[in-house]
């Protein structure tokens, strides 16, 4: 309970607290609930001037009411979902990735998963301008297919630079330095920083094996993992979705009998 004192808000003067004091008037809780006219009367204080200092504490230490509505509207307005650009894969992915989430794919090597990965980050920084954290723990990034997709989308040389710039690649071979670029992007965000890495849209780790199978001791199907940092805010992303991915045979497998 917050106690009544002199300078807690603005026109809150000794002059004014001692006459609430004495009115029995010692916390905000006091104030905000007490009759106002009748305590200006019993104080010998302006109207005006308690219902001021009244407004200022409640805007200070009272939460405004939202409803359900309003909650819904702020939640359309804080999750997006990305493309993967693959419109089989957003179906099934319910629409997409969606941000504060964790979508993991996992599969045999030439299933496609860095062929998604590369998909989402050109589709997020060429159709909604946003910047991508590429965490590349293999060595296996290609700039040539990225300037690929990149050119698939967008015809300008000058937009197709501002894209490739829009895409932050950090390479990482070992898990505690992984452990140090997310903590690094985890604080940037909660902090709300402006900077290179203030609105990044997605995170992309390709891929999470390479860097945990030396310590689990044991072979690790190969998988990458993608997260929408939309609500970093609070620190760490909502569960999401397991993705298997499997190649394409050329020819189909002969039938048994």
């Amino acid at each position: 309970m917050v106690i009544l004192r002199e300078g807690i808000c603005p026109g809150a003067t000794a002059q004014l607290i001692k006459a609430l004091k004495e009115q029995n008037v010692k916390t905000v809780v006091d104030l905000v609930s007490a009759d106002i006219e009748d305590l200006a009367q019993r104080c010998s204080i302006s109207y005006k001037t308690l219902v001021a200092v009244r407004r200022v504490l409640l805007a200070q230490y009272s939460p405004f009411p939202s409803n359900a509505a309003d909650l819904y509207e702020e939640l359309l307005g804080s999750t997006a979902i990305l493309s993967t650009g693959n419109q089989s894969l957003d179906k099934l992915l319910d629409s997409g990735l969606y941000t504060g989430e964790l979508t993991e794919f996992v599969g045999a090597p030439g299933s496609g998963k860095t062929q998604v990965c590369l998909s989402l980050a050109v589709n997020v920084v060429c159709a909604l301008k946003q910047k991508v954290l590429y965490v590349d723990t293999t060595g296996g990034l290609s700039s040539a297919r990225l300037l690929q997709l990149i050119q698939s989308q967008v015809d300008s040389l000058e937009e197709q630079s501002e894209a490739l710039q829009r895409i932050e690649v950090v390479r990482v071979f070992e898990v505690y330095r992984l452990l140090e670029v997310l903590q690094d992007l985890r604080a940037t965000s909660t902090c709300q920083v402006t900077g290179a890495r203030g609105s990044v849209k997605a995170l992309v780790l390709d891929s999470a094996t390479a860097v945990l199978s030396p310590i689990l001791g044991g072979q690790q199907m190969d998988g990458d993992q993608l997260c929408g940092p939309g609500r970093w805010r609070r620190g760490e992303a909502r569960p999401g979705m397991h993705v298997e991915l499997r190649p394409q045979h050329p020819h189909p497998p002969p039938a048994w009998s």
